[in-house]
């Protein structure tokens, strides 16, 4: 099936593997709230995009993420999707901006050739409170891989592959507590800790494409020394 984001880039299931398509299906019918209790308000916020890749390694699927540069002043050292703000040149947010903001940045950041990624979906549209980015999760298929890293040191400290079965290891996983008392998932993967939003996505694709397997949510880790 391929379909348009607002009539320009498009979004396209078609020659997708197999084990991908119960992400590219849930994404047709899964409800913002159903993803997050923090969602976008009526009016304001910064409109943001997030590339949520999927890859096939040596160890089967795969997802690929950064590490972002311990020195930033908000979220350093933190494991995320590539992605950011939109920009002027992404064009309109009611049309296709927001793929290409999502495939920019992941070009900025990690060094990717966007031609060989294939969007298959659009996640509903989150918000992140402490920075008042809305954020829209793009769901992309690594059709044809090419080399990545971190193209900016300053930026990003690293940029590394998580496989699936990692993500859906119950001993890997964790409810992280903030220092405000929010609970939320974490995984302990590709020698990080994977929390917050970034977290909180995968943690809801798992779970609605089918992969998530049992594991203890009574098990915390602490966010005291994080932002």
């Amino acid at each position: 099936m391929t379909s348009t984001y607002g009539g320009g880039t498009a979004i396209t299931s078609e020659g997708l593997p197999e084990w991908l398509a119960p992400v590219a299906q849930a994404s047709k019918t899964i409800e913002p709230h159903q993803l997050s209790r923090f969602l976008p308000p009526e009016t304001g916020g910064r409109q943001s995009a997030v590339l949520v890749l999927f890859g096939e390694g040596e160890q089967g699927p795969e997802l690929l993420l950064l590490e972002r540069a311990g020195t930033l002043r908000s979220h350093a050292g933190q494991p995320s999707f590539p992605g950011g703000a939109l920009d002027p040149e992404d064009g309109d947010p009611a049309g296709d901006g927001l793929l290409r903001a999502a495939l920019r940045e992941a070009e900025e950041e990690t060094g990717l050739d966007a031609s060989g990624v294939q969007i298959f979906g659009v996640l509903p549209q989150l918000y992140i409170p402490v920075s008042g980015f809305v954020v829209t999760p793009v769901l992309g298929w690594w059709r044809e891989p090419s080399p990545v890293g971190a193209v900016d040191q300053a930026e990003t400290a690293r940029v590394f592959t998580v496989p699936v079965t990692e993500l859906t290891d119950p001993g890997n996983r964790a409810m992280a507590v903030h220092p405000s008392g929010h609970r939320g998932p974490a995984f302990y993967v590709g020698g990080a800790m994977v929390w917050g939003f970034t977290a909180g996505v995968i943690d809801r694709i798992l779970h609605y494409a089918g992969w998530e397997r049992p594991w203890d949510r009574e098990r915390q880790v602490s966010l005291d020394r994080q932002s």
